[in-house]
């Protein structure tokens, strides 16, 4: 695939020469490629496009890609919400208007990465991560060594993993990933079956059951003794409501048996553990 951001139609749009080398892999590489220009068209490895085209790409904030020269536009609209690949780097997805990933402060890596390095997953750890999403927490648990079990609610949002490049790694068969509602697809496991357990769901007013007691309870049966848990959480209503979140996602976490619970102002979450 060669993947099109606005700022690559932009880029070509305003070159004077015959020729233009872009990165075509969303800088999962550094690889660069020529992309010819002539008559009013940009012609790509994969195919080509013309200005007319190039143009509404300039102007969308949303990743297009080339494939078997065919231009394809990594959206989804259905009866259920608009669903969208953003072009940042690494893209995030969002639904609706809404972005799963941080943007503004942090890029989608670094949020993960604040996620992650939150409970230390390391080596031999044997972690849950209950909202999928882009998979971005799976796959870099996954790097360090852990067994990962990943799950996602929305087959849209898998179908739009499955054309991220930073989300390849999900589908070569060594993450473990269920179609599924956490809430429903947590009491399959059995009891103390995992390590540590990355907990990233979307914001309370759309999946308020994912901050449940009832939920809650179910992650602490999950988690081995010693076990370490990660929940975003987010601080909305906090700036101009006075609301504290996070405050009552600890006093329901505290009723179900976990301890040491703290927050983690960095990746706008809590950490705890099950002694």
């Amino acid at each position: 695939m060669n993947y099109i951001t606005p700022k690559m139609a932009k880029k070509i749009l305003l070159s004077k020469d015959n020729y233009i080398f872009l990165n075509l892999d969303l800088y999962k590489t550094n690889k660069l490629e020529k992309i010819i220009i002539k008559d009013e068209k940009a012609i790509f490895p994969e195919g080509e496009v013309d200005f007319k085209t190039l143009k509404k790409i300039a102007k969308d904030n949303t990743l297009y890609f080339l494939k078997d020269n065919h231009l394809y536009k990594a959206a989804i609209s259905t009866d259920e919400g608009f669903y969208k690949l953003v072009p940042t780097i690494p893209p995030t997805i969002e639904i609706s208007g809404i972005r799963m990933h941080r943007t503004k402060e942090v890029n989608p890596y670094q949020d993960t990465l604040n996620k992650v390095n939150s409970i230390n997953i390391k080596k031999g750890d044997i972690v849950l991560d209950t909202c999928m999403g882009l998979g971005y927490t799976a796959i870099e648990s996954y790097k360090r060594g852990a067994d990962v079990t990943t799950i996602e609610k929305n087959r849209y949002v898998l179908e739009l993993a499955k054309i991220n490049p930073y989300s390849e790694e999900l589908f070569k068969g060594d993450i473990k990933v269920l179609l599924g509602d956490s809430f429903d697809k947590i009491k399959e496991f059995e009891d103390e079956t995992f390590t540590a357990i990355i907990h990233d769901p979307p914001r309370f007013s759309l999946a308020g059951h994912l901050y449940s007691e009832e939920f809650y309870k179910e992650l602490y049966r999950v988690l081995k003794d010693g076990g370490r848990l990660f929940h975003y959480v987010g601080n909305p209503g906090k700036k101009y409501r006075g609301k504290d979140l996070q405050k009552g996602v600890m006093e329901r976490l505290r009723r179900v048996g976990f301890k040491s619970i703290k927050r983690v102002p960095n990746a706008l979450g809590v950490i705890a553990k099950k002694i």
